[in-house]
């Protein structure tokens, strides 16, 4: 399968090419499995990337008020925002692993703490605590967590050198119990870029269902990322996911799955989606950073090119992208007036280079007063060439 037949279905499927935009946010984030939630502005401005006519509201009302889209802490340790039907998929498949590392975690830095005895008993009250305080509350953010209990205050030291921090208990506990599934982030202060989150325990939150086994999981949610990006390796698959070599093929193995060639890489692509794709109309779009799209593929190749150093920071995260036909052609990023400004990394004509004009016009307007930061990641080079 070429690089060709994968651009166009990247198209087609992520919902990026005009005529395959979708109606809802909730379709939006189906077309990729999962939004990429770190940074809220991401989940917000990849939704309406792939809609027809949505907004900010439209991306909040689905996250707080229908709750239709849920976010959970998952792959690679990632917040994401899922659709709801998703969410066990995720949890039970792949934020097992992370919650487990992050009880580790905990236990280790509560000994270096000073904290002695039996640490998983101390941690279990502390977890009791803390699920108690946010019932009787309904939501409260991890400062007012922290202040319901003395354990919940607990200081613990996380990193060294210039990177030490000193959160307290409740804050690793909110990360911990979100990998569980038994909280979940919900309405932040301030506007949809802001990332002070206030907590509610999943139950009270919305009812996500009987959650799978993992085994069952894991496989399910193999199937939903090779259908949103197939063909792929199985590094790719391993990379997005976070799991081991070992896992990552147990997923796989019950599925119905054909090898494939990717222009001299071996890949896999569902046996029921051998056929070609009719390649969309011409496309642009402007993505924000950690977009789904930017960051499906550990091998990247044939959407990137030679852009990676400019585009990317040095940990391996995407910044603001410009499309064209299912390839990142350059960058973009907000000025300090609120203008959307972007640099081209080669030539795509006119027409579409009048496109991305037009994307860039009509995204200053969406943003308005709205200022974007770099949370989570590095000022890519091209960010910075165009703020400079």
């Amino acid at each position: 399968m070429s690089d060709a037949e994968r651009r166009a279905r990247l198209g087609r499927r992520h919902a990026l090419a005009t005529e395959h935009r979708v109606e809802t946010v909730d379709d939006a984030a189906r077309a990729v499995v999962a939004l990429h939630g770190t940074d809220p502005a991401t989940t917000v401005l990849s939704a309406l990337a792939r809609t027809r006519d949505a907004s900010p509201a439209d991306v909040e009302y689905a996250l707080y008020d229908d709750r239709s889209l849920v976010r959970v802490l998952s792959m690679r340790r990632t917040v994401f925002a899922v659709a709801r039907e998703v969410a066990n998929t995720c949890l039970a498949g792949a934020s097992d692993v992370v919650a487990a590392e992050q009880r580790r975690l905990l236990r280790k830095a509560l000994a270096e703490a000073g904290i002695t005895g039996d640490l998983d008993a101390w941690v279990t009250r502390a977890e009791l605590a803390a699920l108690t305080a946010i019932a009787a509350a309904g939501e409260a953010t991890s400062t007012e967590i922290s202040e319901a209990d003395p354990l919940l205050a607990t200081r613990v030291q996380i990193g060294s050198g210039k990177f030490v921090a000193t959160p307290t208990v409740a804050s690793r506990l909110m990360t911990l119990l979100s990998a569980e599934g038994s909280v979940v982030r919900t309405k932040p202060r301030g506007t949809w870029t802001s990332t002070q989150f206030r907590w509610a325990t999943m139950a009270s939150w919305c009812d996500l269902g009987e959650r799978p086994d993992a085994t069952t999981a894991a496989t399910e949610l193999a199937r939903l990322w090779f259908g949103a990006y197939g063909p792929a390796t199985l590094d790719d698959l391993q990379w997005w996911t976070g799991w081991t070599k070992t896992r990552t093929r147990a997923a796989v193995a019950p599925l119905e799955i054909v090898e494939v060639e990717l222009e001299g890489r071996p890949g896999l692509v569902l046996a029921d989606d051998v056929d070609p794709v009719e390649a969309p109309d011409p496309w642009v779009a402007l993505l924000p950073a950690l977009d789904p799209s930017a960051m499906g593929w550990k091998h990247r190749d044939f959407v990137l090119g030679p852009h990676r150093e400019r585009l990317f920071d040095i940990n391996g995260n995407a910044g603001p992208t410009v499309w064209a036909d299912g390839r990142i052609v350059g960058g973009w990023a907000q000025l300090d007036d609120g203008t959307v400004a972007f640099s081209l990394l080669q030539d795509i004509g006119t027409e579409a280079t009048a496109a991305v004009e037009q994307a860039a016009a009509d995204l200053t307007t969406t943003l308005g007063d709205v200022r974007l930061k770099a949370r989570a990641r590095g000022w890519t080079i091209v960010e910075k060439d165009l703020r400079a």
